[in-house]
């Protein structure tokens, strides 16, 4: 298989995305990563003992954080992002990955990979870790600010392809994020997509509020992309901020020093069930090919985790299974 990487694209690009892609190289040699950049900054940073499985694909432009993303992606065709997308669309990759811009990563999927049939708008989805370890995949995390009921009905029936087909679950349980478990509630986007959701051929559990989702009473979660969003950046900086203040309690007295070096290893398996490095590369869902997006902070081990969660879609023929779902590309 070949996934192309943007190598320009994210806070810490390019030695970020080619550290990561040097440790998956070494890892996972059946992996062809193609380096999407340009290639006098990408190659010195390569070093010599390059993996034979590592090449780099010529884009002398950079999509920027503060681009706007359909002009971005018109009028800089040689920039990282686009190359990486038209790699996908013409075949030369199974996949792409960037922690570029996100909106010009939705417009490269749109207008460069394409949309699939009967989709009307793709969302982006990834796992927010749950206390069980196992996780709930949530869609959509920032992809459209303002869905319709038939969109949130449409991220509902690929996800549940979703963890059937890449997670092995046979009867993913679907919820509705709201304001409360009650079928009333909420507002009219999500009475009428409870609705649709009722009818539809997934098992569909109801309403889910935000406070259960770490206890995973859902395998999949279904929101907008505005309530995605402010969920998922919710939860990571309540984690990032628990553990500044347990850090700083566990530095306070030569007690609780003592104490934290016995707990060290448990509080870094905490830690590790909760970083979004671990749990890294949300895929564009509803485009004619495997466009994921990297967390915009990514360093090498989110990158490498990218690539790991990207490969297992492709081996377990995601696009297809979502594609044939929805009556072909």
């Amino acid at each position: 298989m070949k996934i192309a990487i943007d190598a320009m694209g994210g806070d810490l690009a390019p030695h970020a995305p080619v550290e990561g892609a040097l440790a998956a190289a070494k890892e996972w040699p059946d992996t062809q990563l193609l380096l999407v950049g340009k290639p006098d900054v990408v190659q010195p940073l390569l070093g010599s003992g390059r993996p034979s499985n590592i090449s780099v694909v010529e884009a002398l432009e950079t999509i920027e954080a503060d681009d706007e993303p359909v002009r971005a992606v018109r009028r800089k065709p040689n920039s990282s992002m686009v190359v990486a997308a038209r790699l996908v669309k013409e075949g030369e990759a199974d996949a792409m990955i960037s922690s570029g811009n996100t909106g010009a990563l939705m417009t490269a999927g749109l207008l460069v990979v394409g949309r699939m049939k009967d989709i009307e708008r793709p969302g982006l989805t990834s796992i927010i870790p749950s206390i069980d370890k196992v996780g709930v995949l949530t869609l959509d995390l920032g992809a459209n600010m303002d869905a319709k009921p038939e969109h949130l009905l449409q991220y509902a029936m690929m996800g549940s392809l979703y963890r059937q087909k890449v997670h092995g679950i046979s009867k993913p349980r679907v919820g509705l994020l709201n304001v409360g478990t009650e079928a009333g509630k909420g507002n009219e986007l999500t009475k009428v997509a409870f609705e649709l959701l009722e009818q539809a051929p997934i098992h569909f559990i109801g309403n889910v509020e935000a406070r259960d989702v770490l206890e995973r009473n859902c395998d999949v979660l279904v929101c907008d992309g505005f309530a995605g969003n402010i969920l998922l950046k919710a939860l990571e900086g309540a984690g990032d901020s628990l553990f500044k203040v347990l850090k700083a309690e566990m530095t306070s007295s030569l007690m609780n020093k003592l104490a934290a070096a016995v707990l060290k290893p448990s509080l870094r398996r905490v830690k590790q069930l909760v970083d979004y490095r671990e749990h890294n590369g949300a895929p564009l869902l509803g485009v004619n090919g495997l466009v994921v997006k990297s967390h915009g902070s990514s360093n090498a081990l989110a990158t490498k985790n990218a690539i790991r969660h990207t490969r297992t879609a492709i081996q377990n023929g995601l696009i297809a299974a979502i594609a044939d779902e929805f009556g072909g590309k």
